[in-house]
């Protein structure tokens, strides 16, 4: 198993397991992350959730080494495995807490800024990778990013690829709180009691208001992406930027 789930005093605890891989996903770990959100949404005993991962890091993005030939039907395939996943925490009608460290890469950005409140050890890195392995963002990453920040400054981080701090990402407004690394689980667990204390029917519905306001809907969006992401998957700077992040170099972009 990739993902550890644990549960007490109606908080759950679900833990992205790789950390030999800064906790990257893979086609098992996303199909274990989607089903434990779709049946949170059923188990009535937890009213809030902490997503965090094991290790020093949240989430590496996707498994870059996991990357090679596709096809049309293996694309849509890996696709609906990750937009099962996001929509599952995003649609969660209970809050989410992600409790970060290390970095948050990428989908593992998507992941936090899915979530309900964001607590950050002050070792915590932030940021939206695609572009080195010649990719658009997924994992609705462009949605969130988005309603988060705003058009002009989600495209800076996107075609920057640059790293938040911690400090930055709670200036702007990503992170409720920095924390020292070893307070880090006491400082989200804290919040996720507070919440579970909370009208959780309440909370729903108040997710649901905040869902309403957004243009398009996340579903809708996901449809696209993963449209365009199966395009830019087949192309030569894809194939380029895996190959120097497999070989520890710079990548050469020619543009298609």
């Amino acid at each position: 198993m990739f993902v550890d789930y644990a549960e007490s005093d109606a908080i759950a605890t679900v833990t992205l397991n790789r950390p030999e891989r800064l906790n990257a996903l893979n086609e098992p770990l996303k199909q274990e992350l989607g089903q434990i959100f779709l049946d949170l949404a059923y188990t009535d005993a937890v009213r809030a959730v902490i997503l965090t991962g094991a290790g020093r890091g949240f989430c590496a993005s996707g498994d870059v080494g996991n990357l090679g030939a596709f096809t049309p039907f293996s694309t849509r395939e890996r696709f609906r495995r990750l937009h099962r996943a996001m929509a599952a925490i995003a649609n969660l009608e209970k809050p989410v807490v992600a409790a970060v460290r290390g970095p948050a890469a990428g989908v593992g950005f998507a992941m936090c800024l899915a979530s309900d409140m964001v607590i950050a050890s002050e070792t915590a890195r932030f940021s939206m990778v695609f572009k080195n392995v010649g990719l658009a963002p997924d994992g609705g990453a462009v949605f969130f990013l988005t309603q988060a920040l705003g058009q002009m400054r989600a495209k800076e981080l996107v075609f920057s690829g640059r790293t938040l701090s911690a400090p930055e990402a709670h200036a702007l407004g990503i992170v409720a709180k920095v924390v020292p690394d070893a307070e880090l689980e006491a400082e989200a667990r804290a919040a996720a009691e507070m919440l579970a204390r909370g009208p959780t029917m309440a909370f729903g519905i108040a997710k649901r208001m905040f869902k309403a306001m957004t243009v398009p809907t996340l579903e809708a969006f996901l449809d696209l992406e993963a449209v365009s992401q199966g395009l830019a998957v087949l192309s030569e700077d894809h194939a380029e930027g895996v190959a120097a992040f497999l070989e520890k170099r710079a990548p050469v972009f020619v543009g298609r």
